[in-house]
């Protein structure tokens, strides 16, 4: 990374501060983090271990969830860990090498797992809707090509944040008002022209989050018709109950992400405290509920589990 551009190389680290205005109560935040983490690292592999040792897990929804899984993950892992030694230790510096690198992981793992979310809710929809072209239509080749698709398009639409962040210059403060390197806290330290990222930064939004929130809503829109016009009221709460836990964990995923995005482009008026909190939500909680609701909800998942335990 050291090599991204032409620009002279950054030798003072970057300062992460936290939570600005609650540095007092990092000690205490810490403590449910660290929690959430254990439970986000040992609910994921579990489930990743359950579905890689059963052969009767190796189909298409089983392969997307684990995809979602890994990439919450790498998610998990390039954002905590540096969370917590802030919290605990007061460990604020990190290269500016190394916020790149984490700005790339975190910002690729993101839209990485709207798309899956989207495939997920197309799987949904073909086994709700066309159950007999099911195995016709999603085969292991499909979601092979589809989870290529899938990464390369978070890989190559956030290839350009770090090269944008290291043209700029830094010639004033290096504390970034965040727990982690965020694509426009960072740019925002700059004296230089930041309307590039500024432009790149919302056009990647609209074309990932918005596009892949709307396809999600006309595939769960016409799963909802189909289950309505099912004759048997079980099979309906069945199919009902399952959808609802996919649409609650997408809602968790997608509003603190888009809520993050406006704060830090739009929203000067609002505390930046609620808006650090609200922002880091979803690199917390979609990863630690992910496992938990699909294996309760998934029956194979959850036998598996219990005989584990």
């Amino acid at each position: 990374m050291s090599n991204l551009s032409g620009a002279n190389p950054i030798s003072s680290p970057f300062i992460l501060v936290g939570i600005p205005g609650m540095e007092e109560m990092h000690p205490w935040i810490s403590v449910p983090l660290c929690c959430m983490y254990l439970v986000t690292i040992s609910a994921n592999v579990s489930v990743l271990f359950i579905i890689r040792a059963d052969r009767r897990l190796h189909q298409p929804m089983y392969l997307l969830l684990s995809m979602l899984l890994l990439t919450d993950l790498v998610q998990s892992n390039a954002a905590l860990p540096k969370m917590l030694l802030i919290f605990w230790f007061k460990l604020r510096e990190i290269t500016f090498e190394e916020c790149l690198v984490q700005m790339f992981l975190i910002h690729s793992c993101t839209i990485i797992g709207s798309s899956v979310l989207l495939t997920m809710a197309f799987d949904r929809y073909v086994a709700i809707c066309h159950p007999l072209r099911y195995s016709t239509i999603l085969t292991n080749s499909m979601i092979a090509k589809m989870g290529l698709f899938v990464i390369m398009k978070g890989t190559l639409l956030q290839i350009p944040y770090p090269f944008l962040v290291r043209r700029l210059p830094f010639c004033g403060s290096h504390i970034i008002q965040q727990t982690y390197c965020e694509h426009m806290a960072v740019a925002k330290l700059s004296c230089g022209d930041i309307r590039i990222n500024f432009v790149y930064g919302l056009i990647v939004v609209l074309l990932v989050a918005g596009l892949d929130l709307i396809c999600v809503a006309v595939s769960y829109t016409m799963i909802i018709m189909a289950v309505l016009r099912l004759p048997n009221r079980e099979a309906r709460y069945k199919v009902g109950n399952t959808c609802s836990a996919h649409v609650g964990l997408i809602l968790i995923a997608y509003i603190p992400a888009l809520f993050s995005f406006i704060s830090q482009r739009f929203g000067a008026s609002s505390a930046l405290s609620v808006q650090i909190l609200i922002s880091n939500i979803y690199l917390i909680i979609p990863p630690m509920c992910n496992p938990i609701i699909y294996g309760i909800k998934t029956q194979e998942i959850r036998k598996k589990v219990k005989m584990l335990i």
